[in-house]
């Protein structure tokens, strides 16, 4: 019989959702070293949070975190709240000798990330933070190639995540376009996934300028007419230097309309391209330079020697985005199985988080800002 580790859950909307099918999917499909045990799952609304454990396969539900985190029998503690709230559970977690996964950014603000990575290392807990695309067996894959030199010296990174979901402006003013609770727009939403996959694949950034937007200033406060002012990015643009020489891109909006979730990265490098494309993530388009009659290959990444793909279907039954995660929770297990850090951690979230503030600096000076 596998040891169980009991995990309990903070969160139970979108993030929550699809950490709770890794939970549930990781054993059934992987040969795991332990059973996770969703043991408990705690949300604010007593109504919505036991809903949510009847419906996700979640053996209890709590409405305080406090105590939830206080338990003996709780192994892992898994964050899927808002960014505002990251810091006192993780810090909590910690302080209870708890493994802490934590949904990105890591928190919303650098000071806020400082602190929790002091709280893992102080504590000598595992961490991990869940920047679920690293896991896509496509981008394992490119990550793969570039490392072996296929593509040679990297020169250029090209990252875009677009969205549309907040172009009507009658689309109600929900947290993620509140500073206080979201920290950023889309620039912790959804750029902060381009610059994770940036440092994964091509290494640390060194400088950066920047320019954040925002195009609707105020609007409609969930269910009522009354307006509340945005305070946080519809748009956020980057210029990057690599320290390893290379030269990049980054644009992240929320108002590319008919792009639902377009995450796309290119990576040119003095021998090949590798292309990526959240839209197609079963493929990964190769070009490596052979002389005249070189071009553009698609590579569908299904099979069983590509990463991850062993534990699912035969070549060719593609997966999707919810596998990513299961992909995380199992290299989660593995580390604690093996008493290591896997990655990415707390220590890469504050590396994205230093990224982040160096842009947001960026635009407020209008300058090149250094990533500290």
């Amino acid at each position: 019989m596998k040891k169980k580790l009991n995990v309990a859950m903070i969160g139970y909307q979108f993030m929550g959702r699809a950490h709770s099918n890794a939970w549930r999917q990781v054993s059934r499909f992987f040969d795991t070293p332990f059973e996770p045990v969703m043991k408990v799952v705690c949300g604010r609304s007593e109504g919505g949070v036991r809903q949510a454990a009847e419906r996700l396969g979640w053996e209890e539900h709590a409405t305080s975190w406090e105590q939830v985190i206080g338990r003996k029998d709780i192994d892992i503690v898994d964050i899927c709240t808002p960014g505002d709230s990251h810091l006192p559970i993780a810090i909590a977690a910690a302080d209870s000798k708890k493994v802490v996964f934590c949904e990105k950014p890591l928190a919303n603000t650098l000071a806020e990330s400082e602190k929790m990575l002091d709280a893992v290392k102080r504590n000598s807990v595992i961490h991990m933070i869940c920047h679920n695309y690293r896991r896509a067996p496509a981008v394992t894959l490119a990550k793969q190639i570039i490392a072996e030199g296929q593509i040679g010296q990297v020169h250029h990174y090209r990252g875009t995540y677009l969205q549309d979901w907040i172009v009507n402006p009658s689309f109600p003013r929900v947290w993620r376009l509140e500073k206080s609770k979201a920290g950023s727009g889309a620039l912790g939403d959804i750029a902060s996934h381009s610059i994770d996959l940036s440092r994964y694949l091509v290494g640390e950034i060194a400088e950066v300028a920047g320019l954040l937007k925002t195009f609707i200033s105020e609007r409609p406060l969930p269910g009522g007419k009354t307006m509340a002012p945005v305070d946080v990015d519809d748009a956020a643009l980057s210029l990057v230097k690599f320290e390893g020489g290379a030269v990049g891109t980054i644009e992240a909006t929320r108002f590319a309309t008919g792009r639902k979730n377009y995450n796309r990265f290119e990576i040119n490098g003095s021998k090949g391209s590798v292309v990526f494309n959240l839209e197609r993530m079963n493929e990964l388009d190769l070009y490596v330079e052979e002389g005249p009659n070189s071009g553009f290959k698609s590579i569908m990444v299904t099979d069983s020697s590509h990463p991850y793909i062993a534990g699912w279907w035969p070549p060719g039954h593609i997966i999707g985005y919810e596998h990513t995660f299961t992909h995380t929770v199992l290299d989660l297990l593995k580390a604690i199985a093996d008493n290591t850090v896997p990655s990415p951690n707390f220590e890469d979230g504050v590396r994205n988080q230093r990224v982040l503030d160096a842009i947001e600096r960026a635009d407020a000076s209008g300058k090149w800002e250094a990533v500290e």
